[in-house]
């Protein structure tokens, strides 16, 4: 880490804070691993609360000090009390506000300091500190590195359990491009204080209720492919999730499955939110195709070279048409 920056976080740290930690909105295991890691850090000398914008999946209930996390949408008083009150706001997995949703304006009201960490790239300028890499795996990675320049003696079998979840979660169980021999060794570190990697695995992957292994089965069955194009893509509509009894995280990973098979290297997923009238959108890819560019040109989204998101305002059938129209003309324009 910069010495300056280092230097300047340990000012800021030099007293007892009231902290809140923020993930992005829909967290996954990377945004919530690298706040729990972080609030056991910080918990013994500051006040410290994780107020994530949303619900988040319960498959991530498992998480050691997940009990303590506050869910704006469900304590709305007691969110803004702690951002009334805030000297330090982190914001962890996420450079653009907008991936906070309805915290994003308690971030700004907020006259704390704002300190972001987060591997994605193009971070937005709305940090005091900005500790931004987008080539590390994770956050959770950036998350170790920061408490491991502080005080590496504090590492414990908590926030190691956490920083291993988002670590194996972001990089598909090390496989990823991202993964480094860094990245291998950090794991090493972390399975060294206890973490029980059999039973992180089992919570993240081996956790399908009927309905949802249903609902795999009928985006798998939906899956359509572009002819001539390597691209697969598949949808959840409204009436499969109410079905399959949809809950949040249920189609987490689904997206991947394009990918498997042979000769593809773009898969998408389109589900439908009539409750908030957009379909989200997942881009998977490999190779030299960086769907993070596509998402960002079309669909209002962005992310990693080979991860991203999106959001279309329209039906869910024109949302598909548009998106063959578009895909058809990117590739034409930039893969000739």
């Amino acid at each position: 880490m910069d010495e300056e920056i280092l230097n300047n976080i340990n000012n800021l740290l030099s007293e007892k804070k009231n902290i809140v930690l923020i993930p992005h909105s829909s967290p996954d295991a990377d945004a919530l691993g690298s706040c729990l890691a972080l609030y056991h850090f910080l918990k013994d000398k500051n006040d410290v609360s994780v107020v994530s914008p949303n619900q988040y999946t319960e498959i991530l209930n498992f998480l050691p000090g997940s009990e303590e996390i506050i869910v704006y949408e469900n304590d709305k008083v007691k969110s803004e009390i702690l951002f009334r009150d805030a000297d330090l706001i982190f914001t962890l997995d996420f450079n653009s506000l907008g991936r906070a949703r309805n915290l994003s304006n308690l971030i700004t009201g907020s006259s704390a300091k704002i300190i972001m960490i987060d591997h994605h790239e193009n971070p937005d300028d709305y940090a005091n500190i900005m500790i931004s890499n987008s080539n590390m795996s994770s956050t959770c990675e950036m998350v170790y590195d920061f408490i491991y320049e502080f005080d590496n003696k504090k590492i414990n079998n908590k926030i190691a359990t956490c920083l291993y979840t988002g670590i194996v979660a972001d990089t598909g169980s090390f496989r990823f491009p991202s993964t480094t021999s860094k990245t291998l060794k950090i794991g090493s570190e972390l399975i060294n204080h206890g973490v029980n990697v059999t039973e992180i695995f089992e919570k993240l992957h081996n956790n399908f209720q009927f309905k949802r292994l249903k609902l795999l089965g009928s985006t798998i069955s939906n899956f359509k492919k572009i002819d001539e194009l390597p691209v697969l893509y598949s949808s959840i509509s409204e009436d499969d999730q109410i079905i399959n009894d949809f809950k949040k995280g249920d189609s987490e990973g689904f997206v991947n499955f394009g990918l498997s098979v042979e000769g593809i290297f773009c898969s998408v997923l389109f589900i439908e939110k009539k409750d908030e009238g957009i379909i989200k959108i997942s881009f998977r890819s490999k190779g030299d195709f960086k769907v993070n560019i596509f998402a960002s040109r079309y669909f209002n989204g962005g992310g990693h070279e080979h991860a991203s998101g999106g959001v279309s305002k329209l039906s869910l059938i024109e949302t598909e048409k548009k998106f063959i129209a578009d895909i058809k003309q990117y590739l034409n324009e930039n893969y000739e």
